[in-house]
């Protein structure tokens, strides 16, 4: 069953078949889909709704649009499942992260290769066992987009969780004893940042068959400030979201070149 307002259009982000381009890029923030919208040529907003707000316009001839999800999984996985019933199926999810190896610097971009499942909206979906992967081609697409503007960046596993504090503040829960542990586990497997979306939207993605891929601008790392190092800050998601963009310009070319 597909949850459907009486006028056609999905339930939660309340756009229309017609509405999206086959390419979406995913922020968190609402605020930042006029953001990335000003990037692309004759963007109009599609629709306003709760954490959801959608623009399409057009990259290269192509439609394409933005969709924000909001904080954390289960509203990522909506957007998705939404977006997709709308025809999209290459998505690019752009945010920020905290980085968690030593040579990782506030400002630099972190493109995602794979989550660990430390979250719970993907359970929903597949079983424990069943790796968070990103699509290959939109890893590769971002990977060069980011050596065409320049910016430095890292590859790798990022860790998705579900609350915010529970990294920052660890040692005040009553479960700091498990959150404290797997932490140190993560980054004993060179885990290269902590998130919240990614794990729930690679495992939603490959349930539904279609291209999911991330990165992430690094706002600090509190490792690096543990550790007494010097541990620049940076709030600016500008180069994250050329980044995308770029990577949606390069897969766009590349279709038509097949």
């Amino acid at each position: 069953m597909i949850y459907q307002e009486e006028s056609g259009r999905e339930y939660h982000i309340k756009t229309g078949k017609n509405e999206i381009g086959k390419y979406v890029i995913l922020p968190g923030d609402p605020k930042r889909s006029a953001k990335i919208a000003a990037y692309l040529d004759d963007a109009k907003l599609v629709a306003d709704n709760r954490e959801f707000v959608t623009y399409t316009g057009y990259l290269e001839g192509e439609k394409v649009s933005v969709t924000s999800t909001g904080i954390g999984g289960p509203s990522a996985a909506i957007a998705l499942e939404e977006l997709v019933h709308c025809g999209a199926d290459t998505f690019i999810r752009v945010g920020t992260c905290g980085a968690m190896q030593l040579d990782i610097m506030g400002g630099d971009i972190v493109v995602a290769t794979g989550a660990v499942r430390m979250e719970g909206t993907s359970k929903e979906y597949a079983p424990i066992e069943y790796p968070a992967v990103a699509s290959y081609p939109v890893i590769q697409a971002l990977t060069k987009a980011c050596e065409t503007t320049g910016v430095r960046y890292h590859t790798g596993i990022v860790q998705s969780k579900d609350s915010f504090y529970g990294q920052h503040e660890p040692g005040t829960k009553p479960v700091s004893y498990e959150l404290e542990a797997k932490w140190e586990a993560w980054k004993r497997m060179g885990c290269l940042a902590s998130e919240m979306e990614s794990a729930a939207l690679f495992i939603v993605g490959a349930y539904l068959g279609v291209k999911v891929g991330a990165c992430y601008l690094v706002v600090g790392n509190q490792e690096r400030k543990a550790a007494g190092l010097e541990n620049p800050l940076a709030y600016d998601t500008d180069m994250a979201v050329k980044t995308a963009v770029e990577a949606a310009r390069q897969m766009i070319l590349d279709a038509r070149k097949e």
